[in-house]
């Protein structure tokens, strides 16, 4: 049993998706960072207000912190799109243009390979026979 739970650890996988989460969760600091530090003074400058956490309502003395919400909707969003347009687009072109390339290695038969083929075929129909 011990040995069994010791080979699971030690699976490829679950080393590479433990790294891809510690990345992930280093990625999303750098994003909330970037989101509290620069864009949400930004839009401060225009709307007058930079720092959504502090955005709250009270309904019989419960308070709702909404812009913590909009502070956290705000990173994701800005997460979601840094990941698509500098992850996902570039993965996706790098992987169109392997195709392309192995469509082009795989090309169509030269005229003297499908005649020599057509000879090939025909000496091995007459020998059959």
């Amino acid at each position: 049993m011990v040995s069994g739970f010791q080979k699971f650890l030690l699976r490829g996988n679950l080393i590479d998706l433990a790294v891809g989460v510690l990345i992930g969760a280093a990625f999303g600091k750098v994003v909330d960072s970037f989101t509290t530090g620069l864009v949400l003074p930004i839009i401060g400058i225009f709307g007058g207000v930079p720092d959504f956490s502090a955005l709250t309502f009270t309904v019989n003395n419960s308070i709702f912190k909404y812009g913590a919400f909009l502070t956290s909707l705000l990173s994701f969003v800005l997460t979601a799109a840094i990941i698509y347009f500098f992850v996902i687009v570039p993965f996706n072109h790098l992987m169109e243009r392997f195709k392309r390339q192995e469509k082009e290695a795989v090309a169509e038969p030269s005229n003297e390979e499908k005649l020599l083929a057509e000879i090939r075929d025909a000496v091995k129909a007459q020998a059959a026979r």
